[in-house]
């Protein structure tokens, strides 16, 4: 494995993002003085907050990612510096995982218990689904053994590094088919299909161009459990930033860099917007990928002029004073169409005309996010992104409004007189706050933009990359994995850490 060169004592991380904190956290128990700068006053990059006081309380938004999976992964940051993540944060299991809604008027909980799991699915549609599903987790739990290892958790050099074991492993197994096929052959019913194939959207691909390797999101999303932390999912950052800082990490907020100062192949101080300018021996950067190339390096190399990039999505922040009793943590309301979504996304690069769309009631598990008895609303509706010649400026009212009617159409009845507070993002604001194209779920995982040859995180003799940009890719996880193996180009594959074990 390829590391930095020279010394790496003295490092700067650019950006407080979840990967940009879970490098510090590592490279602070590896022994390294670490200096983490954000433009923001706060950290947690797309995973903010956004504070609304009324009168009678305050509505906090999370303003990022709602589904937290895979926890044992910000555990092993808080174990590199000796520390219990349990003493800084409290997670709990989100059960149902999802409540899905469909056209005909069915609905289908979602559990991570297989054995919960299929009784729902028996009841509602019938045993021989049930069974299949079984068999379905079978198979994506062999899916996550054989990737973990090898394709997600370690770095890679070149397409060599994969041929391994594992890799005959999974083409036997079919994960080099197209991911909608592979279902089907153990999910027969479109309600099972759509619940277990939807994750490839947060690739940035249709499921029925994506390969069957990304059921591993469903694994991790569906099998292996769901949960929320108190406070809302900003408080994961929060806890990263004040364990690291504990441990001699220094944070400055409200402090943006303008440009990497480097001499030949080899960065040697930012500079900020107030003209300092700050030495290191090492500069991991956690902005997206191709925008910290273009606007910090001023570099465009062809691995990231190639890149296409995965669809955007309008969200509505709403703090509401009604509530609905038929709704979970988690709602997906499918449309009656599913193949014409990502044909309307991304063949069509228009918006959705049978929408599917994600609401989550996050005040349901934590009231203290809302004023008593008032809730908050977290509404994602896909859409392109800014490669489509849709005009956010005039078109972002407009669409509000239809995002109001879709949903009262779905049950939410009421909902547009309800709403106390809100905010809104569209893809325009994504790209304000500096997501490429305006896609906060960054470049698609195309083939050719996946694993090795997605763009790699090592730049030069010491600038190194972390965040959905770079490998591994997009999602919690995988950002919290991308910090790992960004420390891990510093100082060698876990050399010099605390941590007690890979636990998953």
């Amino acid at each position: 494995m390829r590391t930095v060169k020279g010394p790496t004592d003295n490092i700067v991380v650019v950006g407080a993002g979840l990967a940009g904190l879970s490098a510090a956290m590592r490279l602070a128990g590896a022994g390294r003085t670490v200096t983490v700068l954000e433009r923001e006053s706060i950290p947690g990059g797309r995973a903010g907050r956004l504070d609304i006081d009324v009168a009678d309380g305050t509505y906090r938004f999370d303003t990022g990612p709602t589904v937290l999976t895979m926890p044992d992964l910000i555990a092993d940051a808080f174990d590199c510096l000796g520390e219990e993540m349990s003493d800084w944060l409290t997670l709990e299991p989100v059960a149902p995982l999802y409540r899905s809604f469909f056209p005909d008027g069915s609905v289908l909980d979602v559990h991570s218990d297989v054995d919960q799991m299929a009784d729902e699915i028996e009841r509602v549609i019938g045993p021989q689904e049930a069974a299949g599903y079984r068999k379905y987790v079978e198979f994506v739990s062999k899916l996550y053994r054989y990737e973990m290892a090898d394709f997600i958790d370690r770095n890679i050099d070149s397409p060599l590094d994969l041929v391994t074991r594992d890799l005959a492993r999974l083409v036997a197994l079919g994960g080099f088919r197209k991911l909608t096929p592979k279902v089907r052959q153990y999910l027969k019913d479109p309600r099972t299909e759509r619940i277990y194939s939807f994750q490839a959207m947060y690739a940035g691909v249709s499921p029925y161009d994506a390969l069957a390797i990304y059921a591993v999101i469903a694994y991790m999303d569906s099998v292996a459990g769901v949960f929320f932390p108190k406070g809302g999912m900003h408080a994961v950052p929060a806890a990263m930033a004040a364990a690291a800082a504990k441990h001699g990490v220094e944070f400055r907020y409200d402090t943006e860099v303008t440009s990497v100062e480097t001499v030949g192949d080899r960065a040697v101080a930012v500079l900020t917007s107030t003209g300092e300018r700050i030495a290191a021996d090492v500069v991991v950067l956690n902005p997206d990928l191709p925008v910290a190339h273009r606007d910090l390096l001023g570099s465009q190399p062809w691995s990231v002029r190639r890149l296409t990039y995965s669809p955007s999505c309008f969200l509505m922040l709403a703090g509401s004073t009604a509530s609905y009793s038929k709704i979970a943590h988690h709602n997906i309301h499918f449309g009656r169409t599913w193949a014409g979504v990502f044909d309307d996304l991304i063949e069509k690069k228009t918006l959705m005309s049978d929408p599917s769309i994600l609401v989550t009631n996050p005040s349901r598990s934590d009231p203290s996010l809302a004023p008593d008895g008032k809730e908050l609303y977290y509404v994602l509706f896909p859409t392109p992104n800014l490669d489509a010649p849709i005009d956010w400026r005039t078109e972002g009212p407009r669409y509000r409004d239809e995002v109001v009617r879709t949903l009262e159409k779905r049950g939410y009845v009421g909902f547009g007189d309800s709403i106390e507070v809100e905010d809104i993002t569209t893809p325009l604001d994504w790209e304000a706050r500096g997501m490429e194209r305006g896609a906060p779920f960054a470049s698609a995982h195309t083939f050719l933009q996946t694993g090795p040859f997605r763009p790699g995180n090592l730049w030069g003799e010491n600038v190194v990359f972390t965040g959905s940009g770079t490998q591994p890719g997009v999602g919690v996880p995988m950002v919290l994995v991308s910090g790992r193996l960004a420390a891990e180009r510093i100082t060698g594959p876990d050399r010099g850490y605390r941590s007690r074990a890979r636990r998953w």
